[in-house]
């Protein structure tokens, strides 16, 4: 599976000047069929295009940096590789950290 459509791409790197703002939306989520771990994208660097921020949600809820390149390697039980949510809407960063708090599904 594609993580990064050309559309996902854009946006991320629109909103990559904001850093860590969380006004910015979540334009994408990626996740482990086989694992308790999601990835939401809120920005990429247009000059490292393996450099992802977002909100990161594995033993504990946290906001920082991933690779895109590490995601797309990962081979996980069975073989599987992380997915993207196809389902997925973006959504207001501010309103997924604190879903996620409260330990809600996304």
């Amino acid at each position: 599976m594609k993580l990064m459509t050309k559309a996902i791409t854009k946006e991320a790197r629109k909103q990559y000047p904001l850093g860590n703002d969380m006004t910015q939306k979540i334009v994408a989520k990626f996740f482990d069929p086989c694992g308790s771990w999601t990835w939401y994208l809120m920005n990429q660097d247009p000059e490292d295009s393996d450099y992802l921020w977002g909100i990161v949600k594995g033993h504990e809820v946290e906001v920082g940096s991933f690779s895109l390149s590490e995601l797309e390697r990962y081979r996980g039980q069975f073989g599987l590789s992380i997915e993207r949510d196809l389902s997925f809407r973006p959504m207001m960063a501010k309103k997924v950290w604190e879903q996620l708090l409260a330990g809600k599904h996304i």
